[in-house]
């Protein structure tokens, strides 16, 4: 049973890619402390809280909504661990498997769309 948005598996995976992301962001060279690590870190957390937010929300069109805003988030942190790799702050192989987690989270935020729109259309 769901009581709150902690019991979501889709934010469970988000809250873990948030503390991927601020592990893998520490080793950044200080200089960016200011910069991609900062950005990377809240486009992390930008996603699993419009997860929080969705569940928060009574009508679907707003939960759909703060859905998408954490998808549109997902690509920004997608971007994100791109520059990394490129400009050497982290290993290819780190980056790859982070990259495909939130492809994954991406594909069941999603699905998620999907079934609320499908159960509102049913009403």
């Amino acid at each position: 049973m769901i009581r709150d948005f902690r019991d979501l598996e889709i934010w469970k995976d988000a809250h873990r890619l948030t503390i991927t992301i601020y592990k893998l962001t520490s080793s950044f060279p200080r200089s960016e402390l200011y910069g991609l690590t900062s950005q990377m870190r809240r486009t992390a957390v930008s996603v699993e809280l419009n997860i929080a937010e969705s569940h928060g929300r009574y009508h679907y069109a707003e939960e759909v909504k703060f859905l998408l805003n954490a998808r549109g988030s997902i690509s920004e942190i997608q971007a994100g661990l791109l520059i990394a790799s490129d400009l050497k702050f982290t290993k290819k192989d780190s980056v790859s498997e982070i990259y495909l987690d939130y492809h994954v989270l991406t594909k069941r935020i999603n699905s998620l769309i999907k079934y609320k729109r499908d159960k509102n259309d049913k009403k």
